[in-house]
């Protein structure tokens, strides 16, 4: 028994992004370079990349905040007032988005960086009735089974390795009846090198596009994320709402009705 965990643990951490069955050639289109807003050593860079990310996200109809809180709607539409937490928040302009559209949701706003969960704890998002801000780790979420109707971990999937990632699967559908995951697309592999070829120019003088390019080699597939679920709990399917093109990678895991987990049980 030991011997089959530790290798199950050895092929998820050695997993391409790409999935287990990843081309030989789309296998070679990943790094595990960090990008500046995960180091610790450039935190002048890491807040311009983050103010960049929610200048762009707070844009009047194509900015992604506004998307993502229409796949959260949809999500929701049969809960008078849902319960909702996101992971992974940075400055918290979904969440903030979020609320002015549902005048019902209740909305726990977290991030791993304590200078982003105090950012917004001194802000609006600290003052609104139905907000709740706090400092979190999305991989070991500290709430009872069953605690919210939707867990949200929007563009932040692909900063964590495999075996990282396979633990927000388990505990965002542990901590919530659905975890909804929207993350960048990875191409298929010819046109992913004519992308990467297109922004490589520009990595060396704007910190937005180094992250992105960077962003784009650590992007989960389809096929990964259906292999991460499988690993957190051979009981979470993955369901995918994604739309054909180049947008984001939208996907919806949640735990089968008899096999979820009793309020009180561990992941």
């Amino acid at each position: 028994m030991m011997l089959c965990v530790d290798s199950r643990i050895r092929d998820i951490a050695t997993m391409p992004r790409g999935g287990p069955d990843a081309s030989w050639l789309d296998r070679r289109l990943q790094t595990d370079r960090l990008e500046y807003l995960d180091r610790d050593d450039v935190d002048d860079l890491k807040h311009k990349v983050m103010d960049s990310l929610d200048r762009a996200g707070r844009r009047r109809g194509i900015g992604i905040h506004d998307k993502c809180v229409q796949m959260v709607l949809r999500e929701v539409a049969d809960v008078p007032a849902p319960r909702i937490l996101e992971l992974g928040a940075g400055l918290g302009g979904l969440s903030r988005k979020l609320l002015e559209k549902h005048p019902t949701a209740q909305v726990t706003v977290t991030d791993i960086e304590p200078a982003f969960v105090a950012g917004m704890a001194a802000g609006d998002l600290g003052s609104h009735p139905r907000a709740t801000v706090r400092e979190m780790d999305a991989t070991e979420i500290d709430v009872p089974p069953g605690s919210y109707d939707l867990a949200v971990f929007a563009l932040s999937l692909h900063h964590l390795p495999p075996e990282l990632a396979a633990r927000v699967f388990a505990a965002g559908t542990r901590a919530a009846k659905k975890l909804l995951i929207v993350d960048l697309p990875r191409p298929p592999a010819p046109l992913h090198i004519v992308l990467l070829a297109a922004v490589l120019p520009l990595i060396r003088i704007s910190p937005l596009q180094h992250d992105g390019f960077i962003s784009s080699l650590r992007a989960y597939s389809p096929a990964a994320l259906r292999a991460l679920g499988r690993h957190a709990d051979p009981s979470i399917t993955v369901e995918f709402r994604s739309r054909r093109g180049l947008g984001p990678t939208v996907a919806v895991a949640s735990r089968s009705t008899r096999h979820r987990q009793p309020e009180g049980s561990g992941v």
